[in-house]
């Protein structure tokens, strides 16, 4: 069975600092690529398949776009999300399913509590329970349901690997990631999900993320069309606070993490990166990610500074900051 990268080809991305005390060290790999999409700098192991998890949303978005989805503004951006499961996300999710004349009984990812705070604390309060709408991945599921009455596929069994839909997202991802996917795994909210090398999924998340809406080829456009939407509505692709929505309100970077410490976000400029924490933790992978484009240029230093302090990186003692979670270069 393939495997993940070894330890031996991992390199320190990070450490959790305590009292000036190094107490915990994150290893991993991480590839950083040009505006052009060649590969300028290398950490660890990038050729080895991992499993991309959440990060592959945009890719599997992008396929629904490409199938004919009528997906655009909030709900294509809905459909690349990890979102926090708020008010506003679920009314954003029930507006996809309304327009496949569904109801949530459809979805096939598993019921799940908000990941907001705020939202699950009310919930709680008003007696309620947990809910396959407001699970993160609820969005990516509406947009594949509507994707499947677009075209006259059966809703029913929609996550098999076997089903027209996946064989298409499958095909996509392929194509964006240039390499054949030797294992289909299923992801934790049920869909398929395809290894690839680190360095593949870098260069189908830039291929995304530098694509234009005038671009002579349909694929492009509709990856344009899908960055664009993610970006004017920075509030669907995470949550209020939460990592993805901060870096991409303060930085103006795309950004979409995955479960497993598998981080990828593009630049502005084009510089693209791709990381993945050795040990699953994606506490640190943010961070990481974001003084990795700093390093190359592709964001300036006072900027990545002040975005920072808005990440939950600080090591707490008794009330107090004592230390903090930071990139070991």
């Amino acid at each position: 069975m393939p495997q993940t990268f070894a330890a031996a080809d991992a390199v320190e991305l990070a450490v959790v600092e305590r009292s000036g005390f190094v107490e915990s060290r994150h290893t991993g790999s991480a590839i950083v690529l040009d505006p052009d999409g060649t590969p300028i700098a290398t950490l660890g192991d990038t050729a080895t398949a991992i499993l991309p998890r959440s990060s592959l949303k945009p890719v599997q978005a992008l396929a629904c776009l490409t199938a004919g989805a009528p997906l655009e503004g909030e709900r294509l951006a809905l459909a690349t999300a990890s979102h926090s499961g708020t008010d506003r996300h679920v009314s954003v999710v029930r507006d996809i399913l309304d327009a496949a004349a569904l109801s949530e009984d459809a979805l096939g990812c598993p019921p799940a509590w908000p990941g907001d705070q705020a939202t699950r604390v009310e919930m709680v309060r008003g007696g309620g329970a947990p809910a396959r709408i407001r699970m993160n991945c609820s969005g990516k599921h509406a947009a594949m349901l509507l994707t499947c009455v677009t075209n006259g596929w059966p809703t029913a069994g929609y996550l098999s690997p076997e089903h027209p839909l996946q064989v298409h997202i499958r095909e996509v991802a392929e194509r964006m990631v240039g390499e054949r996917s030797a294992t289909t795994a299923i992801d934790g909210c049920g869909a398929p999900v395809y290894a690839m090398s680190l360095a593949g999924l870098a260069k189908a998340i830039h291929r995304i993320g530098t694509s234009s809406e005038h671009s002579p080829f349909a694929l492009h456009r509709s990856a344009g069309t899908l960055v664009r939407a993610v970006r004017e509505n920075p509030w669907t692709i995470d949550g209020p606070g939460r990592p993805d929505t901060i870096v991409l309100e303060q930085l103006g970077v795309f950004a979409k993490g995955g479960a497993e410490g598998v981080m990828v976000m593009v630049a502005p400029s084009g510089t693209t990166v791709a990381l993945k924490m050795l040990d699953g933790s994606g506490r640190a992978a943010t961070v990481v990610a974001l003084r990795l484009l700093e390093r190359e240029g592709a964001l300036a230093a006072s900027d990545v500074a002040e975005a920072i302090t808005k990440l939950p990186l600080s090591v707490t003692g008794g009330g107090q900051v004592v230390g903090a979670i930071r990139p070991a270069f």
